[in-house]
């Protein structure tokens, strides 16, 4: 067993640590961190930053050269990703658009669509969104209720949409709509591009309980949608929302990192702690269960990026690793929760722990067990199509 990344690997991660010593904000989103008075502000300063990388190349690292990626490989693309937690950079504002759209258009779509959108993708000249979910088909995407039905050379798009990350600055959104009302369940489903700025396109921002509104509904009330926007064939568009869900739930670097810096501020708060103060026993086995859990995901992650490395199909084992670290995140953010005491809950202020990042973090990862596919959803995908269980 080789749990060492490769010499090429080692070489990216040495000179992408130097880029992002240079020219990483410093300390973005930590206790120094930069705050935003509008997400207008944070959105044009991720899109800048987005821009700021792609001018050397560092978006769409795993891209193939052809198309203004780096021809990364699997393992190129996980350093990548550590590497930037490591460094606490921001994320790409686009990332909808790089991680899910491109690798999808680049396994269905039409040459003519790749040139089209995927050179804008990488340098936030678009930014893109998911239309996936809708109020009454999150867990359950085939139950969707969105038509759009074909009239010329246009489909004609009604229905509703949520929980729409950026949509509100989005230029383009991928769509899946039923297409055929007659096919049930994951049959007569289609993927479309939907221009978010077409006529008939409304879109709400829905305020979080962080306070923050980057998700929103969308509502389309009979967008015209050109037939050259379909990706793939007519109704079969439901395999190729499987290659994007897939990317969604694939290894998860990023989240490893922030939860290894999450289980040092565990550590720290609890030593802090006072004898005698009743939760200090229970903190001490929290933080060995973390310490544990964290390296468990960590391996986890090696063994699917082992899988892809292989070349083997990612599969349903991906749902295996969204489930288990959405599910620790939330135990451990419990954890420093109970460690901070009452201050835990002061979101900024003289008397706030960490200038309230804790808090705000501990309330956005409540939803860490609904988006991204519900692990309700994620644990029958496993008993199903890795154990092979019958449906109840």
């Amino acid at each position: 067993m080789d749990l060492s990344f490769s010499q090429r690997a080692q070489g990216f991660r040495t000179e992408l640590r130097a880029w992002l010593a240079e020219h990483a904000p410093r300390d973005p989103g930590g206790d120094g961190g930069p705050e935003f008075g509008t997400l207008e502000e944070e959105f044009s300063f991720l899109r800048d930053w987005q821009r700021k990388l792609a001018g050397d190349r560092w978006v769409g690292v795993h891209w193939p050269e052809r198309y203004g990626g780096r021809g990364a490989g699997p393992e190129e693309n996980y350093v990548f990703q550590e590497e930037m937690a490591l460094a606490r950079a921001p994320e790409v504002i686009n990332r909808i658009g790089v991680n899910l759209v491109g690798p999808s258009l680049m396994r269905h779509g039409t040459e003519e669509q790749r040139q089209r959108w995927l050179a804008r993708i990488l340098t936030a000249d678009d930014v893109w969104c998911q239309l996936f979910s809708e109020p009454g088909a999150g867990s359950d995407l085939t139950a969707l209720r969105t038509r759009a039905t074909l009239d010329g050379d246009h489909f004609v798009v009604t229905g509703q949409k949520v929980w729409t990350s950026w949509a509100q600055f989005a230029d383009w959104g991928i769509l899946i709509a039923r297409t055929d009302p007659d096919e049930p369940g994951a049959r007569g489903i289609s993927y479309l591009v939907v221009d978010m700025h077409a006529p008939g396109v409304t879109v709400r921002p829905l305020r979080q309980m962080t306070g923050t509104s980057e998700f929103n509904e969308v509502f389309l009330e009979d967008v015209r949608v050109p037939r050259d926007h379909l990706v793939g064939e007519l109704h079969r568009g439901w395999s190729i929302a499987q290659t994007t869900l897939a990317h969604e739930r694939g290894t998860s670097p990023r989240q490893l990192v922030i939860h290894r810096m999450l289980l040092e501020d565990l550590r720290r708060l609890a030593a802090a702690l006072p004898e005698g103060e009743p939760a200090r026993d229970e903190l001490r086995q929290r933080v060995a269960q973390a310490a544990i859990e964290v390296e468990v995901a960590k391996l986890n992650n090696w063994r699917t990026l082992t899988r892809i490395e292989r070349g083997e199909p990612l599969g349903p084992e991906s749902s295996f690793i969204k489930l288990y670290w959405s599910e620790m995140s939330q135990r451990i953010h419990d954890a420093v929760m109970l460690a901070m005491g009452p201050a835990g809950i002061l979101d900024g202020g003289p008397r706030s722990v960490a200038r309230g990042r804790l808090a705000r973090s501990w309330l956005y990862y409540r939803a860490a067990s609904i988006f991204a596919g519900t692990n309700e959803v994620q644990r029958n995908i496993i008993a199903q199509r890795v154990l092979g269980l019958p449906r109840g």
